[in-house]
């Protein structure tokens, strides 16, 4: 029997402009809304990453991070 779908937890979210339209496309591909597909991704998060790329991409982006908040 599948899991029910709640959801739980409600929180604040800051995302870049970049990051929130990726999201979007995601779900509206998926037939998702934005909550839900953040849902999936959390859910099955080392199903749909590459260990060895997400690590380069933190990096990545941690580099560049301070310069993007200004």
């Amino acid at each position: 029997m599948p899991k029910r779908f709640r959801l739980t937890r409600r929180f604040p979210v800051a995302m870049t402009e970049d990051g929130y339209r990726k999201l979007r496309a995601i779900a509206q591909e998926a037939g998702l809304d934005e909550g839900e597909a953040l849902s999936f991704l959390f859910e099955h998060f080392e199903s749909v990453t590459d260990e060895h790329a997400l690590a380069h991409r933190l990096r990545l982006f941690n580099a560049e991070l301070e310069a993007r908040k200004r």
